[in-house]
């Protein structure tokens, strides 16, 4: 059995308090991952190791033991063929991103999905309902950037010659002489694990407080981006749907509303969102946004949202936005230099000390 791990750090509900990601939770067919605390809790006995809130937790904090996600991409791409099965290669066909679906077919000329378990599965349907979802966004994309080949469903049923009946858990400890005594003890407590029916918290502490700072491409955009080079340049760049691109955005952003709070770019876990040293600008880049809606999430003023519209240029030739630019001036207060929206003189923690003071006085009402 897989084991499901969660690396605290790296989801995007620990960057924030206020963040409403539920992708993993709502993407899971058996019910193991609930969200009743600030990261997500695990109950490993439900789990059925489909790897499907791998493909879609977009900072990639979740992962399986078993399956590594760009392992497998550059496996198949190196392979003949292009069927991707649970009888074969993947654990379930849930297990591979948009991203990783549009980079692979347009690697292989064409993509087949087997399909041809899933009436007998017990998660089969609820796996295709999304599946069906996300081969339709992805041949929507690869035909607005002009790739002939397309990702199907089709019954394949492959069969690799070896049973395909799941082996009991107690064949786990009729084997357990034949190992070695460190691999032997891993293996049980992974079982122990699994046996667990209970939903296990993650926890936050100090030794994650550096990693949580930390900013970090994904490995499958990383992948999609080596995809995208090895493609020709489309006729022309279309602007196409943003709802139907589940991966990453472009931002628009109400310079009325911005109150330069840099809460925006200080949280975007990809540096998609940035200034400078001074805190004049936010800049934006389309190519490393991942949709997590952090920074969405955190604006309390509503300035930043999403466009309607993605333009597909950004993928071939990636450029820097510039969303809002401020006066930088010195605070007729402290004299430390901010970032002054709508005229405003003093800084935001001498406003905050003034607001404090007319509290104290009396004279806030």
């Amino acid at each position: 059995m897989s084991l499901l791990e969660l690396s605290p750090a790296r989801c995007v509900r620990a960057l924030s308090v206020n963040s409403h990601c539920t992708l993993c939770a709502d993407s899971c067919p058996t019910d193991a991952i609930i969200l009743k605390e600030r990261l997500p809790s695990i109950n490993q006995s439900l789990c059925v190791g489909c790897s499907g809130c791998v493909s879609v937790c977009p900072s990639e904090a979740l992962v399986l033991d078993d399956f590594n996600p760009t392992e497998f991409f550059f496996s198949f791409a190196s392979e003949e063929g292009n069927l991707v099965s649970c009888q074969k290669n993947v654990p379930c066909i849930a297990a591979l991103s948009s991203e990783h679906l549009i980079s692979l077919c347009s690697l292989k000329q064409g993509l087949v999905l087997d399909s041809g378990y899933c009436s007998s599965c017990e998660i089969g349907e609820k796996i295709l309902e999304i599946m069906e979802e996300k081969i339709q966004s992805a041949n929507y994309l690869l035909e607005a950037i002009e790739v002939e080949s397309r990702i199907v469903c089709e019954a394949v049923r492959y069969r690799n010659g070896e049973t395909a009946e799941p082996k009991d858990r107690r064949d786990f400890f009729k084997t357990f002489h034949l190992r070695g005594i460190a691999k032997a003890k891993h293996d049980f407590e992974k079982e122990i694990r699994n046996t667990t029916d209970e939903f296990v918290e993650t926890s936050m502490d100090s030794a994650h407080t550096q990693e949580l700072r930390t900013k970090k491409i994904t490995d499958r955009r990383k992948l999609f981006f080596t995809a995208l080079k090895r493609l020709e340049k489309p006729s022309q760049f279309h602007v196409v749907d943003a709802n139907m691109i589940a991966f990453t955005s472009q931002k628009i952003m109400d310079e009325a509303k911005c109150t330069a709070c840099q809460m925006c770019y200080r949280i975007c876990p990809t540096a998609a969102l940035t200034s400078d040293m001074r805190n004049s600008k936010i800049d934006f880049d389309p190519f490393l946004c991942v949709k997590c809606h952090l920074c969405h999430d955190v604006c309390a003023s509503d300035a930043i949202s999403l466009s309607t519209s993605y333009n597909l240029k950004e993928w071939f030739e990636p450029k820097v936005q510039n969303l809002v630019t401020y006066l930088v001036r010195r605070c007729d207060e402290c004299d430390a230099l901010f970032s002054s929206v709508g005229g405003i003189k003093i800084c935001r923690r001498c406003q905050l000390e003034e607001e404090e003071a007319l509290e104290l006085w009396g004279l806030n009402k």
